[in-house]
């Protein structure tokens, strides 16, 4: 057995889902979901565009609750009630970060700096810890030039890298990441893998949302697979991406056209990889 599925068979789960339902008015994001998140693994949920990726990561985030079912973290129950308590919320908000597929929904100071000092004031860090440890995060994330500058007058993967140091300033036990690659150019594109390829190992819950099967090897050590607002399958990164009737049921392969030298066009779906 691998020392992967050893964690998942012995672990007690960050998050254990039961059944869990949620609809935004008459639409239905998550219906019936049950999963386990165990801790130390790199997570990918893979769905199309609808799935439920990110209402699952917003839920996990405690930013909304479950229509239906459950949500337990850590075995504590994770519910709108206890979120409403100041210490299991000050203790949930320091141990889980979320960083949102699009930034500018995030970033909101007036410079670099204050973005990522934000956090740790408002955990009411004393002052020298929380200018040490922004110091060590500008230079992490290579922004320390950019400290002074409005976070609205960066480039699409400075914002992405600022929201994500803005949560990486906390040093969370769990990150949940909304398409981190979505939107950037090539060379942030590689940035932000090589980030997230340095956190195996490293004891941290990683749960990364994507549509992006390219990065999937990559960045996660276990991959879900979202249908429809529930699990359709769930393993290892080779396993799920082997089996091209699951990700073309989903909508996660790509059709392509080849004109032939008669003259024929035939289409056939094709599962892209890139090397990084």
């Amino acid at each position: 057995m691998n020392p992967v599925d050893t964690m998942l068979e012995t672990a007690v789960p960050v998050f254990d889902i039961v059944k869990v339902s949620y609809r935004y008015h008459h639409v239905t994001a998550l219906d019936g979901l049950t999963l386990k998140i165990q801790p130390g693994i790199r997570y990918a949920v893979l769905g199309a565009n609808g799935s439920g990726k990110s209402t699952l990561l917003r839920i996990l985030d405690g930013l909304c609750s479950p229509d239906r079912g459950n949500i337990t973290f850590s075995g504590q129950p994770l519910t709108s009630e206890r979120l409403e308590d100041d210490g299991f919320a000050f203790e949930f908000r320091r141990k889980v970060g979320l960083v949102f597929q699009n930034p500018d929904v995030q970033l909101f100071s007036a410079s670099v700096f204050d973005e990522i000092a934000f956090g740790p004031l408002q955990l009411r860090w004393p002052r020298p810890r929380i200018l040490e440890r922004v110091a060590e995060t500008l230079e992490m994330m290579e922004l320390a030039h950019l400290k002074d500058r409005s976070p609205h007058e960066l480039s699409s993967g400075e914002k992405k890298r600022v929201a994500l140091a803005s949560v990486l300033v906390l040093n969370p036990e769990v990150l949940l990441l909304d398409e981190p690659t979505a939107g950037l150019d090539p060379k942030s594109e590689s940035r932000m893998i090589d980030f997230l390829v340095t956190w195996k190992g490293s004891g941290k819950t990683i749960v990364t949302a994507t549509h992006d099967m390219d990065i999937v090897e990559d960045v996660a050590d276990r991959c879900v697979v979202l249908e429809n607002g529930h699990v359709a399958a769930e393993g290892s990164p080779s396993a799920m991406l082997a089996d091209t009737v699951l990700l073309e049921r989903v909508r996660m392969l790509h059709c392509h056209r080849h004109v032939h030298p008669s003259g024929e066009v035939h289409s056939h779906p094709h599962l892209h990889r890139h090397q990084h």
